[in-house]
């Protein structure tokens, strides 16, 4: 293989070089880009679409000390002057140089740097990759309302948005076109925290510059919203649980609500995802899904189980002991298959529970989350201490606790405020 001009770094090598291990019918071989990863000892090669005879390349790209060089040839020389300076300065901005980075850097369009859209979707594709559906999801649903917002009210796609377009006035503009929309200030908050996450990542790969970053200090100011948790009093609780369902439907719904509130207000994407491996005979040991790749020390949740909670796996176990314990997802599922029958089981319960509610004369707008908020609420108000209901949440400290708690409905501090005299 003919060496050429070599551009070395501490860790990687840039060199453009003729792939001459096969000959093709026309006597020519491919100009390839070649990459060396020093870290790792491996190389790539990469197809430029060039082919050229050994002595031709000599001529255009080895003998430097040509100048003679005109016509095709010189722009040819030219092209692959600028294919090897471009991605020398790819590779510069890659704080620790990898191939998936650097072939994401080099095989963009140029104004990808610049593009909201390219951020979005590439986000959103490392996220599937991780197994990570509902963020994947989330930044699609911030993506579909910036789109809406662009072609609507600034006359561009969402294709042509960039980065240096967004500024204050933009995002304030943004956040009344929402509320115009009939909107909260918390989903105008979690589209906005979205975007930002987007304009930190390009600021950190280098790609714009913080100058143009719009948030912060004398910036936009995303608002900033309380959201009150929701949760059932003890007489509440009562009522719902003996609460006659009117059909199996119901039934189900009150079952798994119930079966959530009594394992530490446990989610439902980690009861579906909850295995026979890791049942015991009074217990069972599980990581929460939502914060498990949040910290590198995993923290195992461990719930002891109830004669109510024995009666629900018996109710509706999988008669297979080789996988999960419920049947709202098979083994054989890939993961958007799960997530969409995570989702839909989610769905499912939130309705039903809703008819149990209404027909009891409770609130109307009960769902899954309730039963976590319930729970811990009520563990409070039976006596247990901040530090264990911590723990049970598994929160990732205590300050986390407390700021869940600052957001509960006034009627449950009426409930504390009355009850902190009975000595």
């Amino acid at each position: 293989m003919s060496d050429s001009t070599k551009v070395a770094t501490d860790n990687y090598k840039i060199t453009v070089r003729l792939d001459n291990r096969r000959k093709k019918d026309s006597g020519k071989y491919p100009v390839k880009l070649r990459v060396y990863d020093k870290n790792i000892q491996k190389e790539k090669w990469y197809s430029l679409d060039i082919d050229l005879t050994e002595a031709d390349f000599s001529n255009i790209w080895i003998n430097s000390a040509n100048k003679s060089l005109r016509g095709a040839n010189k722009e040819l020389r030219l092209k692959l002057q600028s294919i090897e300076t471009r991605a020398n300065e790819e590779a510069k901005q890659i704080t620790f140089f990898d191939f998936e980075s650097f072939e994401n850097r080099l095989f963009r369009k140029a104004t990808d740097k610049n593009s909201v859209k390219y951020y979005f979707d590439s986000i959103i594709d490392s996220k599937i990759k991780d197994n990570k559906i509902g963020t994947a999801e989330s930044y699609r649903y911030t993506l579909g309302s910036l789109g809406e917002f662009s072609q609507q009210k600034k006359g561009y796609s969402i294709d042509k948005l960039t980065f240096s377009l967004i500024n204050v006035k933009w995002l304030k503009d943004y956040e009344n076109y929402m509320l115009e929309k009939g909107k909260s200030y918390t989903t105008i908050a979690i589209y906005t925290r979205t975007l930002r996450v987007v304009f930190n990542n390009a600021i950190q790969n280098n790609d714009i510059s913080d100058d143009i970053y719009p948030f912060g200090k004398n910036r936009y100011k995303i608002p900033r919203t309380k959201k009150v948790k929701k949760a059932l009093n003890s007489e509440q609780l009562k009522v719902l649980f003996n609460a006659k369902t009117l059909n199996d439907n119901e039934e189900v719904a009150k079952d798994f609500w119930f079966f959530s509130f009594a394992c530490s207000g446990m989610n439902i994407k980690d009861i579906a995802l909850l295995k026979y491996s890791d049942l015991e005979e009074d217990k069972f040991t599980y990581y929460r899904a939502k914060t498990f790749d949040k910290s590198a020390e995993k923290t195992a949740i461990i719930n002891y189980l109830t004669d109510f909670t024995k009666g629900v796996i018996d109710k509706y176990s999988n008669d297979d002991h080789s996988g999960y314990v419920f049947k709202i997802v098979d083994n054989s599922d890939d993961i958007l298959t799960q997530h969409k029958k995570i989702k839909n089981f989610t769905r499912y319960i939130n309705d039903h529970i809703k008819r149990v509610a209404k027909a009891n004369n409770l609130p109307n707008d009960i769902s899954t989350y309730w039963a976590r908020h319930s729970f811990a609420t009520n563990s409070l108000r039976k006596g247990a201490s901040m530090e264990f209901i911590s723990e049970a949440l598994n929160h990732s400290d205590l300050s986390v606790t407390k700021n869940y708690f600052a957001g509960f409905e006034d009627e449950a501090k009426k409930v504390f405020a009355n009850s902190i005299m009975d000595f």
